[in-house]
């Protein structure tokens, strides 16, 4: 809970579009692009904007606690499972 995580700047493109949130790593595959795009919900896109390179995930998950409704385990859960997806993917990095 101690990690540090930013996006991983150099290796992926985060636009709004059309009211969503995507994610397209530029180092992929052309071929695997469609299996690569990654959308976030706005809870995932607020997890995202706090992926600060800065906040320590345990601060990140305090500020969601108190923005989001919800068990502070939910969303503890809920975070550290996004957080596992994005690093699964390369699409943050931890600091």
């Amino acid at each position: 809970m101690n990690a540090v995580y930013a996006p991983a700047e150099d290796d992926v493109v985060a636009r709004e579009l059309h009211g969503e949130f995507i994610i397209i790593p530029i180092s992929s595959g052309v071929g695997d692009l469609e299996d690569e795009i990654f959308s976030l919900n706005e809870t995932g896109k607020a997890v995202w904007d706090k992926l600060d390179g800065k906040k320590k995930l345990e601060e990140v998950i305090s500020e969601l606690t108190v923005e989001f409704e919800g068990s502070a385990e939910e969303i503890r859960n809920d975070v550290t499972g996004l957080v596992e997806e994005l690093l699964k993917r390369k699409i943050i990095v931890e600091n």
